[in-house]
């Protein structure tokens, strides 16, 4: 049985600040179950459901300030909604970082910790993606990437280009996984990756899936975890994801 997404882990220097942020932007539940980290979760629905995909901000001493090589798009229903949602978002303390960009149809903002994503113009595809339209990640081979995140999640290919992959869950719900050819790519530890886990929630399964990856073409990365309930691996290309476990 393929691993399914349960959250989007994003490191920060004040887990509860940007937790506080990232609810009010989605209009999410908030909730903190131990110091360091807070969750940001759907209102109304539970995971396995593709569509309870949340964000858990995680707590570290230094996180990195460089731009990352992923990031999270926001959707929007209209041209009202692009502008009110903008609006919000920085008075919530979002600021503008699409200098230099050009005419761009959609705006790149950072959070209150650097973090860049976008907010995206009204686009079809995304009208029943909830708040969170997509995560897109940086990559040298779109091809190769969702070959790999299809098999290790069972996730459909909705594009695959030289230039870019679009992958989303079977069931058709929830955000989409986008992979974008990057020029230049550095190789660099991202403060945004990708916690995935078995369903049902146990240890052998996980086990087991983090064996498969391996065989897909997962590395172990240390990266100074310790003694945790879960796997750090990194995909073909070096980026970093999780495998969790019951505690």
């Amino acid at each position: 049985m393929a691993l399914q997404l349960f959250q989007v882990n994003v490191k920060a220097r004040d887990d509860s600040a940007l937790g506080r942020f990232w609810a009010e932007a989605l209009d999410w539940d908030l909730s903190s179950e131990e110091p360091g980290a807070t969750s940001v979760k759907p209102v109304g629905s539970a995971w396995p459901d593709p569509a309870a995909v949340r964000v858990d901000v995680i707590a570290v001493p230094d996180p990195e300030t460089v731009k990352d090589r992923a990031h999270i798009e926001l959707a929007t229903t209209s041209a009202a909604h692009h502008a009110e949602l903008v609006a919000r978002l920085k008075a919530l303390g979002a600021t503008p970082a699409d200098a230099g960009r050009g005419d761009l149809p959609w705006t790149v903002l950072a959070d209150p910790e650097g973090n860049e994503f976008c907010v995206l113009e009204p686009r079809e595809i995304h009208r029943d993606t909830g708040p969170i339209a997509a995560v897109v990640v940086d990559c040298a081979d779109p091809r190769a990437m969702a070959r790999f995140w299809g098999e290790a999640m069972d996730w459909t290919p909705h594009e695959v280009t030289d230039d870019h992959a679009l992958l989303r869950s079977a069931k058709g719900v929830g955000p989409y996984l986008q992979f974008l050819r990057t020029p230049h790519l550095k190789n660099m530890r991202h403060r945004l990756h990708l916690d995935l886990a078995p369903h049902p929630f146990d240890g052998q399964a996980a086990v087991a899936e983090v064996a498969r990856l391996e065989s897909l073409g997962a590395t172990p990365a240390t990266v100074g975890q310790g003694d945790f309930p879960w796997k750090v691996l990194a995909d073909p290309e070096g980026n970093e994801f999780c495998v969790l476990g019951p505690a």
